[in-house]
């Protein structure tokens, strides 16, 4: 049988390879597909997603972690977050910032979003558009995790900086030097493989110091003085946990962020029904966040010698959930390559499957592409792109590096 390839970073230069997925999707079964010295089995189905999400007593995050490749024995630990863990440490770990993402939490940081939204999309017509990523998508979400952090403001740039050089650490061209930002840890133990890592821990260990020192009402403050049962988070755990607030609180929703401006600037008919009714708007978020799939895959470690979709798993077999296949089939969503912000039923796995994994940051990601939107839609902001986008050679996060945009309307 050939195999379809769909982990070549190249590929996704050209956007999600969807032909690929959809072919895969239509293999009765789990498609073995060759990695390195071994392989994985993909999962592109969303009932088979949902199934691998939700049954972490099979499907492990911890052992071997949730990359495609395998890790030598001491970058597993050295690189293990909250992402790679199983109960009980996951669960340890969730519940230490689980209550600073909740709903009702998360409303608290709405008229700061408001606040910052206005100010970006003020400026960025008044410049007559520009690099929507630059401008809008990637300053908004880092200023607000920032703010939840405790983190200054004015350190948003670089921050943004390092995560972009992280991004570049999915694909196959990274572009620093090993001993970028001054780093001398062997780049195998860092997460992502980049320099960028290290300058990101060393810039949240000296956060680290200063709440220690001066505690505040933030999220760092939270992290340096969390106890769980009497158990404070080890140096290794801060230093992760922080690294990926970091970045997923503001990758992940810059991408959405783009994709959904660039998904609204080529179906100009879907902004207009936004625009002449509000009552679309929750769901407006959800289409754009089924639509960008911002992390394209994760994968798990059977436990044991198991069975998903009438293909047998042996223990120790990775399989990988590939969200971005799952949030078009056709199985589960009508029209599944349209745009469609009325959709009403859309139970995408843009945050995850479910389970116990499912994304701590969905509730705040939600808010701010919703408060974007409704900003935008306030002033009847047509979107019109301007230029080729610039996307990331990388099979994990479905990130656009540069996209220009003009402001059509007032």
């Amino acid at each position: 049988m050939n195999t379809v390839d769909v982990t070549s970073p190249h590929l996704y230069r050209q956007g999600i390879p969807h032909e690929r997925f959809s072919a895969m999707r239509a293999t009765p079964g789990l498609t073995w597909h060759p990695y390195e010295s071994g392989g994985f089995w993909a999962v592109t189905r969303h009932a088979d997603v949902r199934q691998v999400s939700t049954t972490p007593e099979i499907f492990s995050s911890a052992i071997g972690h949730t990359n495609l490749w395998d890790l030598e024995a001491d970058a597993l630990e050295a690189r293990r977050s909250i992402i790679d863990t199983d109960a009980p440490e996951h669960t340890r770990l969730r519940r230490i910032v689980s209550r600073a993402f909740t709903p009702r939490n998360v409303r608290r940081w709405e008229q700061t979003t408001r606040d910052i939204v206005v100010e970006l999309v003020e400026e960025f017509v008044a410049q007559g558009g520009g690099d929507w990523v630059e401008l809008v998508a990637a300053p908004l979400p880092i200023r607000v995790i920032l703010s939840i952090l405790g983190v200054p403001i004015e350190d948003a740039h670089f921050l943004v900086e390092l995560s972009s050089h992280l991004v570049e650490g999915t694909g196959d061209q990274p572009s620093l030097a090993a001993d970028a930002y001054g780093n001398t840890t062997p780049l195998h133990l860092l997460p992502f493989g980049s320099p960028a890592s290290h300058a990101l821990f060393e810039y949240g260990e000296r956060m680290a110091q200063l709440r220690r020192s001066e505690p505040s009402d933030d999220l760092v403050t939270t992290l340096v003085r969390a106890e769980d049962d009497g158990e404070q988070l080890s140096a290794a755990e801060y230093r992760n946990f922080f690294h990926l607030l970091v970045f997923a609180g503001n990758e992940t929703t810059r991408t959405a962020l783009t994709h959904g401006a660039m998904a609204f600037a080529a179906h100009p008919e879907q902004w207009d029904r936004l625009v002449a009714d509000s009552d679309h708007l929750d769901t407006a978020v959800e289409e754009v966040l089924r639509w960008a799939t911002p992390v394209l895959h994760m994968r798990r470690t059977a436990t044991q010698d198991t069975e998903l979709a009438g293909t047998p798993i042996a223990a120790g077999e990775k399989v990988v959930m590939w969200y971005a296949s799952a949030n078009r089939d056709p199985e589960v969503f009508d029209d599944p390559l349209a745009f469609d912000i009325a959709r009403p039923d859309n139970p995408h796995v843009a945050f995850g499957g479910g389970g116990p994994h499912f994304c701590l940051g969905a509730s705040l990601a939600r808010m701010e592409i919703g408060v974007l939107l409704e900003e935008m839609a306030k002033r009847n902001l047509r979107l019109e792109q301007t230029g080729v986008a610039e996307r990331a050679p990388s099979n994990f996060v479905h990130s656009v590096l540069s996209v220009h945009m003009s402001p059509v309307g007032s």
